[in-house]
């Protein structure tokens, strides 16, 4: 698996979605899917990407630890 990091490429918003699709091995826009349709149930979704989107670094950010 992956690090948990927001990509560069393949972005919408800030590329939290990319992020997790590619550290879970799934596709971007099946993990896009999946949360846009968690959006129709009550919860924090949002709120999740949110913090997400501000605790993941960015892949030009985040150093290789090989």
């Amino acid at each position: 698996m992956s690090r948990l990091v927001r990509p560069r490429d393949n972005r919408w918003i800030a590329g939290v979605c990319s992020g997790l699709a590619r550290r879970f091995g799934l596709s971007p826009n099946v993990m896009r899917l999946i949360f846009v349709i968690s959006c129709l149930l009550p919860g924090p979704q949002f709120v999740a990407y949110i913090v997400l989107w501000v605790l993941m670094p960015d892949e030009s950010n985040s150093h290789s630890y090989n």
